[in-house]
């Protein structure tokens, strides 16, 4: 069965305020089957645009990943992240 991943591309604009979203999506995402595969650390964009941070969750299965980012716990603390930040977040079938 092919994993699930939810990707977030973020530009903070509140780095103290957004640290509570980091303090509490970490265990709801973690507790609903989410790994972290990439958290911000260096990169490059070579084409295009994008924004600054960068973030792979995998969880086992598509269905799972869309489950995840719909829960409203996590939907709850995700407000803090879309008051402190801009996003795009993604939610995609891996092969």
């Amino acid at each position: 069965m092919p994993k699930g991943y939810i990707i977030g591309h973020v530009t903070v604009k509140n780095p103290e305020a957004y640290k509570e979203y980091i303090e509490r999506d970490t265990p709801i995402l973690l507790g609903l089957g989410g790994k972290f595969i990439v958290r911000g650390g260096q990169s490059e964009v070579p084409e295009g645009e994008s924004l600054e941070r960068h973030v792979v969750i995998e969880f086992p299965s598509y269905e799972a990943a869309l489950a995840a980012y719909n829960d409203p716990e996590y939907q709850e603390v995700a407000d803090i992240r879309r008051r402190n930040a801009d996003s795009t977040i993604i939610v995609v079938e891996g092969a």
